[in-house]
């Protein structure tokens, strides 16, 4: 939510992790970014957790069911685009070449869902809000801060969710190569070109948490047994970053950003 006021069309505006462990899971988020978690039942022997910074929403979790680990599915933290409409944005992600995995269905009060899948294959979500619009807890210390696509065809990217969500997007002064997209007139991620040193590794949606000091941070993950698979490094014109994943294997990133949040 932004200013009191729901997302505007094709803005991230969730974020979910679908994990291994879910006990586990809220323990690490709970150290590292100090989250408190709210535990909702969502059927025999499952719970849907959310994440709150000072009693607002910054993210959820919930354990991965049985089939999407029969299909390989590895923890990951998912994101969610705001629609006006999920049955309309669903039909028209088969329009542009994408797929829909799950077509829209109601969250009990809370909104309309589905989840799809791009043309490069990088799985998203789109979210119809109704009770629920969405991160309430965002752009700030110890929240979601950027959301990144990384994928093997940048220009195909960018045209697919432009056509989509109706982006406006632009090259990065730092990185020539690096695409940023706006929604309702404010920079919400980026499209990151893979290249050879990303090999194997297939196109996919991640997230970045802002926080105070990245170095700090992320010594604080390797303690309670997560991973940083790169970094910290300074990014010219952004902050010092490190790539990260929890102790289940859900990657996302944190950064110190070089100018205050606006």
């Amino acid at each position: 939510m932004e200013n009191g006021n729901a997302y505007p069309k094709g803005a991230p505006c969730w974020y979910e992790l679908a994990t291994s462990d879910q006990a586990a899971g809220k323990h690490f988020y709970e150290q590292v970014f100090g989250w408190e978690v709210v535990d909702s039942p969502m059927g025999p022997g499952q719970y849907y957790t959310m994440f709150k910074l000072k009693g607002r929403d910054a993210g959820a979790a919930y354990t991965l069911m049985p089939d999407m680990v029969k299909q390989g599915v590895p923890p990951h933290w998912a994101v969610y685009f705001a629609t006006p409409n999920a049955d309309e944005c669903a039909a028209k992600v088969t329009e542009l070449g994408g797929a829909v995995i799950q077509p829209p269905f109601d969250v009990m009060e809370h909104g309309r869902m589905a989840v799809c899948k791009d043309p490069g294959g990088a799985v998203f979500s789109i979210w119809q809000p109704k009770a629920h619009t969405g991160a309430t807890a965002v752009n700030e210390m110890n929240t979601v801060g950027w959301s990144e696509l990384a994928t093997w065809d940048a220009t195909q990217a960018r045209d697919f969710y432009a056509g989509l969500f109706g982006w406006e997007t632009k090259g990065s002064a730092n990185m020539p190569t690096y695409i940023e997209f706006s929604a309702g007139g404010r920079p919400r991620g980026g499209i990151l070109p893979m290249d050879d040193q990303w090999k194997g590794v297939p196109s996919h949606w991640g997230i970045y948490m802002t926080v105070e000091d990245c170095d700090k941070t992320a010594a604080k993950i390797k303690e309670l047994g997560g991973a940083v698979r790169h970094g910290p490094f300074d990014a010219p014109g952004a902050g010092r970053i490190a790539v990260c994943a929890d102790p289940q294997g859900a990657g996302f990133s944190i950064i110190k950003l070089s100018s205050p949040m606006v």
